[in-house]
C-alpha cells in the first residue's frame, strides 16, 4: 500500500524499509507489538469474572499434540512483548501511563 502511495512500483527497485523511511510510518512489527499490548491491556482492567477474562485464565486442553514444535501462544508473545519493553503486568492499572509506555511514534 506505501508502494503504491508514494507511485513506487516493484520495478523501481526501491526497498521496502526505504518507503516506510520516505512516507515516514513505524515499522510493522512494532506496531504489531503495540497493538497486541493495547488489547493486554484492555482485557487486564476488565474485572475477574468477565466472559473475556475467564477465557484468557483458562488452560489449554490436553488434547493429542501435533506433529513438530508446538506453537507459540499468545500469552508466551504477551510475556515476551512485556519483558522486551521492559514493562511490568501492573502498570496496565495507570491507564494514560500504559498507553503512552507502549506507543510507537512514526518516525516523521
Amino acid at each position: 500500500m506505501l508502494r503504491w502511495m508514494s507511485g513506487y512500483t516493484r520495478m523501481d527497485r526501491i526497498r521496502n524499509e526505504e518507503i516506510r523511511k520516505k512516507v515516514g510510518v513505524a515499522p510493522i512489527s512494532e506496531k504489531m507489538v503495540e497493538s497486541r499490548l493495547r488489547w493486554y491491556g484492555h482485557v487486564g482492567r476488565r474485572t475477574e469474572n468477565h466472559p473475556v477474562r475467564r477465557v484468557d485464565q483458562m488452560d489449554d486442553s490436553p488434547g493429542v499434540r501435533g506433529r513438530g514444535r508446538p506453537k507459540r501462544t499468545i500469552k508466551e508473545q504477551i510475556q515476551s512483548d512485556l519483558k522486551v519493553n521492559e514493562l511490568n503486568p501492573q502498570m496496565i492499572y495507570d491507564r494514560a501511563q500504559w498507553r503512552c509506555l507502549i506507543h510507537v511514534a512514526d518516525p516523521t
